[in-house]
């Protein structure tokens, strides 16, 4: 005897993970170029390196997990973690560093844990961590924006070129006329040796609010952030919980002690803090997923950043807040279960 069979009506997603990871891609070309104008076009290098191994690694795990590399690979995830380490890296960075952080992201901390949908933590701060701690040598190798009136070095693409590809300055380039140090580690360094932080603003590496050039690049990542909200590819709470903790302390103790401690514009205008409020924290897989949740985890985030800055080894705690957070994802996710509609909350809903 055969039943008849009707599937419940149900409605088709408006969105997928392809056209989500476009968008993604979208909004960070802003930001992309705003970094290529001021510090040069080692970040299109560091991408197209970046964009080699993450897809090179994304398809060698597939085929061994005998996966359908074709499709997935159209799904675009790789390249926005390609992306999200080109920021993460100097614009100098020698192939093999930037090959590392990828391989390490992809297949460490993607696959090695089930793929996309099952990563425990994010990938692309993972590869960013991995190189942070083996190279620590040229991962301090950052440029001064060109800006008129700060000293710096104009590399030709040649030349930069020529050091990605050898790690190697040209015969007339040596390492310390070329790198310079970030505000973050203008500002660490120089509180630590008794330095006031209107002092450390005479610097001319130092802006309106944060570092010269980097202000600027927050300003279109944040743009392209908000573009995001708009097309409700990813939602406010993780945004607005990572600019709670971070601003929140900041601001507490700048009012309180100024001189010794950076002012709130200052945190978030300089190093990586709005691009992890709307591009790295938002990762739909290693982030909470209830409302109430996105808001605890997005709040954590910003406060480790502000206490990494502040008492860490580390002048910027973006990765290293985003990992640890993501260790608390399911503790999270367990405490923040949104009350299901129908059931009691308590003995006296039951009466």
């Amino acid at each position: 005897m055969e039943f008849e069979r009707r599937d419940a009506p149900f409605m088709m997603p408006t969105t997928d993970v392809s056209s989500m990871m476009r968008n993604v891609l979208y909004a960070l070309i802003p930001a992309a170029l705003a970094y290529v104008w001021y510090f040069g076009p080692g970040f299109i290098f560091n991408f197209f390196v970046a964009s080699i191994f993450c897809i090179g690694g994304e398809a060698m795990m597939l085929r061994i997990r005998g996966k359908t590399v074709e499709a997935t690979l159209m799904d675009y995830s790789a390249l926005v973690t390609a992306a999200l380490i080109t920021f993460a890296m100097p614009a100098l960075t020698p192939w093999w560093v930037t090959a590392t952080a990828a391989l390490s992201a992809i297949v460490v901390a993607k696959h090695l844990y089930g793929g996309l949908g099952y990563n425990l933590f994010n990938p692309a701060m993972v590869g960013y961590v991995v190189v942070l701690i083996a190279f620590p040598l040229h991962m301090n190798l950052w440029l001064a924006p060109s800006m008129g009136d700060i000293d710096y070095q104009n590399l030709t693409i040649a030349e930069t070129l020529f050091f990605t590809l050898t790690g190697i300055f040209p015969d007339h380039l040596t390492f310390d006329a070329i790198s310079r140090a970030t505000p973050l580690d203008i500002v660490k360094s120089g509180l630590n040796d008794m330095q006031t932080f209107s002092e450390l603003r005479a610097n001319p590496m130092m802006g309106d609010f944060g570092g010269r050039g980097w202000e600027w690049i927050g300003n279109f990542t944040a743009i392209g952030g908000a573009w995001l909200l708009v097309k409700k590819i990813i939602r406010w709470q993780i945004p607005f919980g990572v600019f709670a903790g971070l601003l929140i302390p900041s601001s507490l103790m700048y009012f309180l002690f100024p001189g010794v401690h950076p002012s709130p514009g200052f945190h978030l205008f300089t190093g990586g803090a709005i691009l992890c409020a709307f591009f790295i924290a938002t990762d739909p897989v290693s982030a909470a997923t209830s409302n109430k949740g996105r808001l605890y985890y997005g709040f954590g985030i910003g406060l480790l950043i502000y206490v990494i800055r502040e008492w860490g080894s580390y002048a910027d705690g973006v990765a290293f807040a985003v990992i640890l957070m993501n260790m608390a994802v399911p503790t999270i996710d367990y405490l923040t279960k949104p009350h299901i509609v129908g059931h009691p909350l308590s003995k006296r809903g039951q009466q």
